[in-house]
């Protein structure tokens, strides 16, 4: 498969999956609020809010005022043309979400100038309940609020991959054989055997072989079709999945 391909949505045409998945072509989008573009921003942001939060919270703000940030922030940052001036060189959503938090925080928030919820503006759903509660079950450790931030952006591109190879599965009438391989996607140690595996399915151990090397390249297909909805160039991929990695252990 070549990386032009690994851009490419099911049910789209190569010209409008590019658009609908691609950074570089959000950026562009204009000034048009109804494009794909910016639908395709919107779902970038709902998808990853929580690191956002995270590092709003680590900064020391309490619960209430962080949720009001967040939320504040989404919706001057997806106001039109507001994301216009990016920095391509560097071309990568993670960065240049985190920044503009940055300067929100450090700049705009100080003015009392908030926009009152709703008013025509882009709203993301933010899920209060669920963000103080996972928040709270973040280790009480030194981990700076940049890295914290990582940590979480990895991890919620890994839910969104898994969800996607879950429904892949499911929409095919696989969910039972999912359910079961699943344990061998991160190529650890597991106790139950190939054989064992297969007698559960009806499988042979060959067929169980076969069916977890698939399960774990389709979780790298989509798991680099994922970060290619994050970077500008495809050759930007393997770069950002070699950090969000190292964010894990770092």
């Amino acid at each position: 498969m070549d990386e032009t391909t690994e851009f490419r949505t099911p049910g789209l045409g190569q010209s409008e999956a590019f658009k609908t998945t691609h950074w570089s072509v959000v950026l562009s989008a204009g000034h048009d609020s109804e494009s794909i573009a910016q639908q395709a921003l919107e779902e970038l942001c709902q998808a990853y809010w929580f690191p956002l939060y995270a590092y709003v919270r680590r900064q020391g703000h309490p619960p209430d005022d962080a949720q009001d940030l967040t939320q504040e922030f989404f919706a001057r940052f997806l106001e039109r043309g507001a994301f216009a001036r990016a920095d391509r060189e560097r071309g990568r959503f993670r960065t240049y979400l985190l920044t503009s938090l940055k300067h929100f925080l450090q700049e705009e928030w100080r003015r009392a100038n908030r926009q009152k919820r709703g008013g025509g503006a882009v709203f993301v759903p933010l899920a209060a309940e669920d963000a103080e509660n996972r928040y709270a079950a973040e280790p009480r450790d030194e981990l700076s609020p940049d890295l914290l931030y990582d940590r979480r952006w990895a991890e919620a591109l890994l839910e969104r991959v898994l969800v996607r190879l879950r429904t892949d599965y499911e929409s095919t009438g696989r969910a039972a054989v999912y359910a079961q391989l699943q344990q061998f996607l991160w190529g650890r140690q597991v106790e139950v055997s190939y054989v064992d595996m297969g007698h559960q399915l009806g499988l042979n151990e060959g067929a169980v072989k076969v069916a977890v090397h698939r399960l774990r390249q389709r979780f790298r297909d989509l798991l680099r079709e994922e970060v290619a909805q994050t970077v500008e160039t495809p050759e930007q991929i393997g770069e950002e999945l070699r950090h969000l990695l190292g964010a894990f252990g770092g």
